[in-house]
């Protein structure tokens, strides 16, 4: 009797759950963050810092090219230790040129990282007011691509919402297929 009691009771409550309204939301992260004017700041000064280093490893390469076309034009006139003592400097500056260009790189990728995570955190913060404002129990992200299939008439874009909620008002490009 105790049993069927409880089997009744947990009956009723998970009915009672299902029959709740769940309301489903969507956004594509990575379209809101491509709106954001913050997003804009970041990438001109990644751009600048990517200009900075590229100029710097152009340098470097030039450096190298024009003491390896030297070594190339007297290596015949040279005797064996200035031969052995150009080729190291010949192979320690390309040494130091491929070290460079590989910590210029995570660089760039440390500080990209560094100058969208503030603007990954407003929208997000956006987006988690957003839904708790409108009421949503779930809200997907597409751009994570985890989404296999979602119905746009059972869910909402809250895109829309949270560009308001940011005060953006600039649109997204236009797409060509």
């Amino acid at each position: 009797m105790k049993h069927l009691f409880t089997l009744v009771l947990l009956t009723g409550l998970s009915g009672a759950a299902f029959a709740q309204n769940y309301k489903f939301g969507h956004i594509n992260s990575q379209e809101l963050i491509v709106l954001m004017p913050e997003r804009d700041s970041a990438q001109t000064k990644m751009e600048t810092i990517t200009k900075d280093l590229q100029e710097q490893i152009q340098a470097m390469q030039l450096e190298l090219q024009s003491k390896y076309a030297t070594y190339q034009q007297k290596q015949a006139t040279w005797t064996a230790a200035i031969l052995e003592a150009k080729q190291k400097e010949i192979q320690d500056l390309s040494v130091r040129a491929e070290e460079f260009q590989r910590t210029a790189q995570e660089e760039l990728q440390r500080t990209q990282q560094q100058l969208l995570q503030p603007v990954v955190q407003k929208a997000t913060k956006a987006i988690e007011k957003v839904a708790k404002q409108e009421g949503f129990t779930y809200v997907f992200d597409l751009s994570t691509g985890g989404i296999l299939y979602f119905n746009p008439e059972q869910s909402v874009d809250i895109l829309p919402l949270v560009k308001k909620e940011l005060n953006i008002t600039k649109e997204l490009p236009v797409r060509s297929n």
